[in-house]
């Protein structure tokens, strides 16, 4: 229930967000918080280039991908939600992107974000949950997150085409 108070008290800060740039970095702020995790990207969907693009990305920059690579990938082409405790043992995962940060991801959880016609327009992904591995709960919690905030990120995206 506590979450759940929480994520209703960061409703009226999203609410006053405005720009796509200030609501990513409310949500990504809110979700670590959340789930205790270290890190969280917000992937968008652009369909027209066929790729996954973060505005922003804690420590590394702005990320891009195909729209089927890596575990963000899959998220988003099966529709389902991930829960990844270890990264380097999946195939899916694309190490790279450590490598070029220097970050060393020891767990991952992601989380399609669908628009009002119920199509995926984002994923969001966190990295490395302090102390234990991500689980059910969280994986719950997140998904609860992403079905709320979906409607600002949608209305922030459409005003910024």
């Amino acid at each position: 229930m506590k979450r759940v108070h929480q994520i209703a008290e960061f409703g009226q800060k999203l609410m006053a967000s405005g720009d796509v740039e200030n609501t990513l970095e409310l949500i990504s702020s809110e979700a670590k918080h959340l789930l205790n995790a270290d890190r969280c990207s917000i992937f968008i969907v652009d369909k027209e280039d066929k790729m996954l693009w973060t505005k922003l990305s804690d420590g590394i920059g702005r990320i891009v991908i195909s729209l089927d690579a890596g575990i963000v990938g899959d998220t988003y082409m099966k529709a389902k939600p991930q829960l990844v405790n270890a990264p380097y043992e999946d195939p899916r995962f694309l190490p790279n992107i450590d490598k070029k940060s220097g970050y060393l991801t020891k767990n991952i959880v992601t989380v399609p974000i669908f628009d009002s016609k119920r199509e995926v327009i984002g994923v969001i992904q966190l990295l490395n949950k302090s102390r234990y591995d991500f689980d059910d709960n969280d994986l719950e919690t997140l998904t609860f997150f992403a079905n709320y905030v979906s409607g600002s990120l949608e209305l922030v995206l459409m005003s910024e085409k």
